[in-house]
């Protein structure tokens, strides 16, 4: 008797372990104050790799080894795509915008999103603003091309986006007509390449970056727009760590 009875405890304790696991929510976080970047790795222990990771992201650009990288092979495509303001950026989530072949294989991508000022810097400089283009491969690895913006003419490709950018977290709607990814880029793809990590909680390692050295134009108006939603949203810089950073071109 005493041991059915262990057995149902067990199982009940089983049970609830189950329940809070599907249950958990990540940590709140944010750029700023208590949740602030210094913070993130004490949040919560999935977070932990936010400050013992030695591989993160962004990072400022400064050496650099020439010369190596292959060169990148975009096949986007225009498709259907639906704007998310998801609390910390706003993203573009595309489910079927095409693929890119990089020195490290193949990929699908998946979203993209913004982050101003740049997160990443090249010699101490930040721009404007930036575009992570997120894409995954088969085995579920990350590459991550990023599209500098330097402040000049109104962007045509981001014209359908910031028209209507959804105003609040959690507010999303379908972008009108297709959306082709490639339009973003800028024309020339030589690039920056080096191995990092995701720039926002749980910081996870092991993400392929390209950085595009060129960067293409936004306007003063379209800069504001999304700044009138989010005024800064930028990782600080991280230690390399005797990374090697490799450039094309």
């Amino acid at each position: 008797m005493k041991t059915k009875y262990m057995l149902v405890a067990a199982a009940a304790l089983a049970a609830m372990a189950s329940v809070q696991a599907a249950d958990h929510t990540p940590a709140h976080w944010d750029y700023r104050g208590k949740a602030g970047t210094a913070h993130w790795g004490d949040l919560e222990p999935d977070f932990a790799t936010c400050k013992l990771g030695k591989a993160q992201s962004p990072i400022d650009i400064r050496a650099v080894r020439h010369g190596a990288p292959a060169p990148i092979d975009f096949h986007y495509a225009a498709s259907n795509a639906e704007i998310v303001n998801n609390g910390h950026t706003v993203q573009v989530n595309l489910p079927d915008g095409g693929t890119v072949h990089l020195a490290s294989g193949d990929y699908h991508v998946v979203q993209f999103h913004f982050h101003t000022p740049s997160e990443e810097a090249v010699n101490g400089k930040h721009y404007p603003l930036v575009a992570h283009l997120v894409h995954r491969n088969d085995a579920g690895e990350l590459a991550v091309v990023a599209v500098l913006f330097k402040q000049g003419k109104e962007n045509p490709a981001l014209k359908p986006l910031f028209a209507a950018l959804p105003p609040h977290a959690g507010d999303k709607h379908a972008v009108e007509g297709e959306f082709d990814l490639g339009a973003l880029l800028p024309a020339h793809h030589d690039y920056y390449a080096y191995t990092g990590s995701l720039t926002t909680p749980p910081c996870s390692e092991g993400v392929h970056w390209q950085i595009l050295k060129q960067p293409v134009d936004i306007s003063k108006r379209q800069l504001a727009a999304f700044r009138k939603l989010y005024p800064m949203n930028a990782r600080p810089v991280q230690q390399l760590n005797g990374r090697v950073v490799e450039i094309t071109g």
